[in-house]
């Protein structure tokens, strides 16, 4: 127990381990199991995520670096599962049409942001982007149509 002063009155507050459960209190026990991620709208499953589970209320809590192992995989999967361009694919179309990465976001009308977080791998397109981007990498012409409609 740790003692907190507020406003001139003490108040108790309890320290909980680090593997406690923030919901009841009891020690967590490390597990894999399937967890869910949200992907553009989507909740894609997780097989074998690793993460601290309560045996008592099933509270699940991720460490920093299973969050991040969550969310890559989910990533991953969503890009399998709707066979889309990967961000190294994004980034070659790129540079093979010599486009910086805010030219490309101007052609597509979008945030510069979102072209450079698809080629790091942070974020994934949706099917109807990644169709769009194949259009621009496969038809001839493509883009000085997207420049005409940009004019």
């Amino acid at each position: 127990m740790k003692t907190k002063k507020t406003r001139g009155k003490s108040k108790v507050t309890k320290v909980l381990a680090d593997n406690a459960c923030p919901s009841c209190g009891l020690e967590m026990t490390e597990t894999k199991g399937r967890l869910s991620f949200p992907v553009n709208g989507e909740e894609i499953t997780v097989p074998n995520s690793s993460h601290l589970q309560c045996r008592k209320c099933d509270e699940v809590v991720l460490r920093l670096d299973e969050s991040r192992n969550l969310r890559e995989r989910a990533l991953e999967i969503y890009r399998e599962k709707y066979r889309l361009l990967s961000g190294d694919e994004v980034r070659r179309l790129r540079e093979r049409l010599a486009l910086t990465q805010i030219q490309l976001a101007e052609l597509l009308r979008l945030g510069v942001n979102t072209i450079s977080r698809w080629e790091s791998g942070r974020n994934v397109q949706t099917a109807a982007m990644d169709i769009l981007l194949r259009l621009v990498r496969d038809v001839p012409g493509s883009v000085e149509y997207l420049r005409s409609l940009a004019a």
